[in-house]
C-alpha cells in the first residue's frame, strides 16, 4: 500500500488488534472524526494520546505508528474536503448486514466519545440543527438493529450511513471550521 492510498477498515482493525485496544477499528475511526469534528487537534499529540486510549501494547510499532498518522491525516482532509468526500471507516459491503450495522452503531459511539473529549467550549455554542444531529447519533449509537427483509434493511443501513457521513461533515463545519483544514502535513 502506498502513502497515498486511503486506509482501509481492515487495516486499522489489524492495528487495533496488534495494539490490543479495547475498540475496534470503526469505533477507532469515529473516536478521531468526532475529536476533529468537535474543534480538537492532534498537534503533534498521538492519535491514541489525544483519544485516551491505552492498549495493552502501547507503543505502536513503525508500520502501525505510520498507519494511524495516515488515518488522521486522511479523515482530518475528508472531512474539511469542499467535496463532501468524507466516508466513515466501516467494513466492506461485502460483509454480513448485522456486522455493518454494528460497526456503524459502534462509530457513532466513537464518534460521540471523540466529539466530548474535544471540549466543551464549542459544545456550548452549537446551533439546535447540531444538538439535533449529536442526539439522533446518540439514538444510533445505543440501537439494537432489528433485522427482517434483506432489501429492506440495507436500504436502511445505507440511508444511516449517508446520514452519519452528512452528521460528521455539518458537525466538523460548524465546531472546527477552518482549522482542520486538508494538509499533507504529517499529523502524529
Amino acid at each position: 500500500m502506498t502513502v497515498d492510498e486511503p486506509i482501509g477498515h481492515d487495516e486499522l482493525d489489524g492495528v487495533c488488534a496488534r495494539l490490543r485496544l479495547a475498540i475496534a477499528a470503526s469505533e477507532l475511526h469515529g473516536s478521531l472524526c468526532g475529536f476533529l469534528a468537535g474543534g480538537g487537534h492532534l498537534d503533534g499529540t498521538s492519535l491514541l494520546t489525544a483519544l485516551h486510549l491505552d492498549g495493552e501494547e502501547t507503543t505502536p510499532s513503525t508500520a502501525d505508528q505510520a498507519v494511524l498518522e495516515r488515518v488522521a491525516r486522511q479523515s482530518a482532509n475528508e472531512l474539511a474536503d469542499p467535496e463532501l468526500g468524507f466516508e466513515p471507516l466501516l467494513p466492506p459491503d461485502d460483509r454480513p448486514l448485522p456486522e455493518r450495522a454494528d460497526a456503524l452503531g459502534d462509530w457513532c459511539r466513537g464518534f460521540l466519545g471523540g466529539f466530548g473529549l474535544a471540549g466543551a467550549g464549542t459544545h456550548a455554542k452549537l446551533s439546535e440543527e447540531a444538538q439535533e444531529i449529536l442526539r439522533d447519533l446518540g439514538t444510533l449509537a445505543g440501537a439494537a438493529f432489528d433485522f427482517g427483509d434483506e432489501g429492506e434493511d440495507e436500504d436502511s443501513l445505507i440511508e444511516l450511513h449517508e446520514f452519519v457521513r452528512m452528521a460528521a461533515m455539518l458537525l466538523h463545519a460548524e465546531c472546527a471550521g477552518g482549522r482542520n483544514r486538508p494538509t499533507g502535513d504529517t499529523v502524529h
